[in-house]
């Protein structure tokens, strides 16, 4: 009989209290507590897992391990097949979805590769930076040694100049834009005034019956002006528009473009007098490495340079066509504009009592 229980013992072996009561499991309780926390299992799948589930009617328990004595016998009757069920369950989904034991290992793993992903990141940005001393520590002592006279530097007469001729015609295209808003704004207020004054010639002529005629004249003289001086104001307008757009936005794109070429131009002469300084002292070893390190970094600064020099080559020669189309279009306009004004001023209005002999001639 012992034997028999014995063996049945051997398929499961459960801990009991020290006081051996096994109506309630403490550590079971927590685990189906967390088992219903996780997944929050329904009645049915309770169901189906205690159909389902093994006979726990003919398990005993012993609490003493195998070969222990009977007196540590206990019908496993009074324990709930549920709780152990839920437990089965609950690390069945643990195994399932990782979270156990391995867990640490694949945290510990990812800490370590985010790890090192920001140590690659730094030092990426630590050898940007050093890169960029270097750099302007380079085009530094380049451009001092420009100054004093010292150093040689890349020249291109042709270039030079009509970059100048550029930044002289900018200057002066911005003395027109200047010139052309105050004439704007000066001419706005004229033209309100005039639309006052003819307002107020118009009431006097009205409330004057002996100059009448005369006020009335003047008051449509006013209103002639004022309309002429509205289209004439809006022709102003649209080339104030104009010249803007030429000369802040298409000049000042082409004068990016050659700051870019100048700046490629003295990190170019900088890479070349180092790469010429490095040829003329000794050679040894760590030399020869050098001199082709700084071979390739003033092979690539020589490919910018050039590169930049025919976009500012580009850039210029469509901008000097650009200029043409677009001043001679709006200078074209604008005087055509003023002169069809000034020929509706040229009206001669024939004056009022023209017929009428004076009192002078009268006497």
């Amino acid at each position: 009989m012992t034997d028999s229980i014995m063996s049945k013992a051997a398929t499961m072996e459960i801990p009991i209290n020290s006081n051996g009561d096994t109506g309630t499991l403490p550590e079971d309780d927590g685990l189906e507590q967390a088992a219903k926390r996780q997944w929050s299992l329904g009645e049915k799948d309770l169901q189906q897992v205690m159909v389902s589930g093994p006979n726990l009617n003919e398990t005993s328990i012993v609490s003493g391990g195998y070969g222990g004595t009977a007196e540590g016998i206990i019908p496993t009757s009074s324990i709930k097949g549920p709780a152990i069920r839920y437990n089965a369950e609950f690390y069945k989904r643990i195994e399932v979805t990782g979270i156990g034991p391995n867990m640490n290992h694949s945290i510990s793993s990812s800490s370590m590769t985010n790890e090192e992903a920001t140590k690659g990141v730094a030092v990426e940005k630590i050898e940007q930076v050093k890169k960029w001393g270097l750099n302007t520590y380079k085009c530094t002592k380049q451009m001092i040694s420009e100054r004093f006279g010292r150093g040689s530097r890349t020249v291109d007469l042709e270039l030079e100049a009509q970059i100048e001729v550029l930044r002289d015609t900018k200057r002066k295209y911005e003395n027109v834009l200047r010139l052309a808003r105050a004439l704007t704004n000066h001419f706005y207020n004229m033209v309100q005034t005039q639309h006052a004054l003819g307002d107020t010639f118009a009431d006097l002529s009205q409330k004057s019956p002996e100059l009448r005629d005369e006020f009335g004249y003047n008051a449509e003289t006013q209103k002639l002006l004022c309309k002429n001086g509205e289209t004439l104001l809006g022709a102003v307008n649209f080339f104030v528009s104009s010249i803007n757009t030429l000369v802040n936005k298409t000049m000042e794109d082409t004068l990016m473009t050659i700051k870019m070429f100048e700046n490629a131009r003295l990190e170019f002469d900088a890479y070349r007098t180092d790469l010429e300084e490095l040829s003329a002292g000794p050679k040894d070893a760590v030399t020869v490495i050098r001199i082709e390190t700084a071979q390739q970094q003033y092979l690539i600064q020589k490919d910018k340079y050039e590169r930049l020099r025919s976009d500012v080559i580009i850039k210029l020669k469509f901008l000097e066509e650009n200029k043409v189309k677009v001043m001679h279009k709006q200078l074209l306009l604008f005087h055509n504009q003023l002169e069809q004004t000034l020929r509706q001023f040229n009206i001669k209005l024939r004056p009022p009592g023209a017929d009428k002999p004076s009192w002078l001639e009268e006497q």
